[in-house]
């Protein structure tokens, strides 16, 4: 009797087609469920789940695992968790604003699930630039997507108790500084040395970006 040996090639085609369904899934039906009013509070408090769903995602589809990853990381995490702490307490980097009951636990009145959203903007916006030779362009480039994300972000975390802003207005600095932040830790994505590119990462941003748009028409008034 011969035994039967699986295509790898095959297996793992299998597992990235039922990641990128289950991407698609997960963002339809947290934009839906926020939709709907007479489910949103059940969808915002799986707010931080679906953040750290997205992470375990990436990291299950991640090639590149040096020593120089976890560093990159650890150094999204904190660049990101650090600046909304300085945003939270000074008022400086992107203005006056607090923290709402929808992403979690804080630590200083900052939602730790905040850093893994920082790592995880970086990392997806990194990624979508990393053929470009050049590491200031695609550190620009990749900045300058972040911020683009935040501006549609931005009215939606306000609808949904995400955050509040002083006056109920979205200073233009704020931009300025998620572009400043963003820059840095771009930066340090590209330096670093780990294999940046992430079969699943296209769907993901796409997935996000569409998550927000949607919203934006839905729940924000």
């Amino acid at each position: 009797m011969h035994k039967v040996v699986p295509d790898r090639a095959l297996d793992s085609s299998i597992k990235l087609t039922l990641a990128k369904v289950f991407i698609v899934v997960i963002y339809a039906v947290g934009a839906v469920g926020l939709s709907l009013p007479e489910y949103r509070e059940w969808f915002l408090a799986l707010t931080p789940a679906q953040l750290l769903v997205s992470l375990v995602l990436l990291l299950l589809f991640h090639r590149g695992w040096t020593d120089a990853f976890p560093i990159f990381a650890a150094a999204a995490f904190w660049m990101g968790f650090g600046a909304e702490l300085i945003g939270i307490h000074t008022g400086y980097l992107f203005g006056d604003y607090v923290y709402g009951p929808t992403l979690g636990v804080q630590l200083w009145e900052v939602p730790i699930i905040i850093g893994v959203n920082w790592f995880l903007l970086a990392y997806l916006t990194g990624s979508a630039f990393q053929k470009i030779d050049n590491d200031y362009y695609a550190a620009f480039l990749g900045a300058v997507a972040m911020t683009a994300i935040d501006y549609i972000l931005e009215p939606v975390a306000v609808s949904l108790d995400f955050w509040y802003w002083k006056f109920d207005q979205i200073p233009a600095g704020n931009y300025l500084g998620w572009f400043g932040v963003s820059f840095l830790i771009h930066l340090i994505f590209r330096k670093a040395n780990f294999e940046k590119s992430n079969p699943i990462t296209l769907w993901m941003l796409l997935g996000m970006i569409l998550f927000f748009t949607v919203l934006n028409f839905t729940v924000v008034e």
